[in-house]
């Protein structure tokens, strides 16, 4: 039997196997229809932080099927698996995992935020609400 994977070692085999996307880039993307934004934080970090105006909510546990364009839950956004789809965590570890989930369900242009929610923010990139 193998040595199992640490989370580390985990994170870097799955971004290998994307390219990520800095929140500039990101913002450009999405600014040009090019990219849809996916927040995946939980609700009480959206609350304190903010968040980014136009991106979808879509809670973590929902993600697969919120957006596997065959699904019979998915979003109306989900139309293809051609879609770029961002996922944004908070400092973009488990938006990775995220990203490689969407893969395997062939969404092959699926990407996360490097740095997350936090990155973008501290790009100076538009957020509204949260606490002051």
């Amino acid at each position: 039997m193998s040595e199992p994977t640490g989370i580390d070692e985990l994170l870097e085999r799955v971004r290998a196997g994307y390219p990520r996307i800095e929140p500039r880039e990101a913002y450009d993307a999405v600014e040009a229809g090019a990219a849809l934004l996916v927040d995946i934080r939980y609700a009480a970090l959206r609350e304190r932080d903010g968040m980014i105006p136009g991106a979808l909510l879509v809670e973590r546990n929902e993600l697969e099927w919120r957006l596997d364009p065959r699904g019979s839950h998915r979003l109306p956004e989900a139309t293809g698996h051609d879609v770029q789809v961002v996922v944004v965590c908070n400092e973009g570890y488990a938006s990775s995992l995220a990203a490689e989930s969407l893969h395997r369900l062939g969404l092959h242009r699926a990407t996360d935020l490097v740095g997350g929610f936090q990155a973008w923010r501290a790009a100076g990139l538009p957020v509204t609400g949260g606490e002051q």
